[in-house]
């Protein structure tokens, strides 16, 4: 579930303030009116940049509904350590691409709602359903026995996800936000251990988060250098920051030890690589100025 932060807003809000307001004067005299008004209401041209994201998003959709329907039928199998296995990284790829992937109404929150979410939107615990009503049967149920009609209708979610995102129209403002709110992602609730409170592998979203934001800032590199090269070079610096503090978190399979395993400096170390990186990203507006 998403908590959209007023840092998000601000960023959305400079997006669409950038094309009102033109960088230097043209005085009448130089230029026709004509070509004064094309001048100023010209757009930059992300086209390709569009293109490219809406490609990983699929790339990660497709994989998304393989590794879910891995994870349900291990599920309904009652096989409850393959399922437990197979469970982050599957939550990975629908991580990384949240900002196309939470744009579909109550998709996002029948796939990735948390309880305290269902309850604080004033429903019942009946109504909960997706990743981590499954996550609550096998860590702390230890079962999968009644769980099977949840199973199923994840599967049946993950492929309407799927067929939705193949038509979904990316934007710049989809993109240079989205970037951003994965970062909020981060630091509302992987940071804090509140997204995965039965399984403990909220390391797992905070790298997927972090790499979709990262893969967005990849994407517009070329454009965001041409308007600032040090903010770029502050990016590159930032994220380096953050993918470090991780890897010293990771196992040697791949994965990441449980979220219980961080110190309290643990986590303090990687909340301020977090807000660190927070403050420049939030300046890739800039490319639409």
């Amino acid at each position: 579930m998403k908590n959209k932060s007023l840092l998000s807003v601000l960023v959305a809000g400079g997006i669409l303030m950038a094309g009102c307001g033109d960088t230097e004067e043209v005085k009448k005299e130089d230029k026709p009116a004509t070509e004064q008004s094309e001048q100023a209401t010209q757009a930059v041209d992300l086209t390709n940049e569009l293109t490219a994201y809406q490609q990983f998003a699929l790339e990660q959709m497709d994989q998304f509904l393989l590794e879910t329907e891995k994870f349900v039928n291990l599920f309904k199998a009652g096989d409850i350590e393959g399922a437990k296995a197979a469970y982050a990284p599957a939550r990975m790829y629908f991580e990384r691409s949240e900002p196309i992937a939470e744009s579909f109404g109550d998709l996002d929150p029948r796939i990735d709602g948390r309880l305290a979410d269902i309850k604080d939107e004033g429903k019942g615990e009946e109504e909960w359903s997706g990743y981590h009503k499954l996550e609550y049967a096998l860590w702390e149920e230890n079962t999968t026995k009644g769980y099977e009609a949840v199973a199923d209708q994840l599967l049946a979610d993950a492929k309407e996800l799927h067929a939705l995102v193949q038509t979904v129209e990316v934007t710049p403002d989809l993109m240079i936000t989205g970037a951003v709110d994965l970062l909020n992602e981060v630091s509302t609730s992987k940071i804090t251990g509140e997204e995965e409170i039965y399984s403990h592998t909220d390391l797992y979203d905070f790298k997927a988060n972090i790499e979709g934001a990262e893969k967005i800032f990849d994407i517009l590199r070329s454009k965001l250098e041409a308007k600032d090269e040090k903010l770029v070079a502050t990016l590159d610096e930032k994220f380096k920051a953050v993918d470090d503090l991780l890897a010293q978190h990771a196992t040697a399979n791949g994965g990441y030890v449980s979220f219980e395993e961080l110190t309290e400096d643990n986590t303090k170390a990687l909340a301020a690589a977090v807000n660190q990186l927070g403050e420049p990203l939030s300046q890739m507006g800039i490319i639409l100025e």
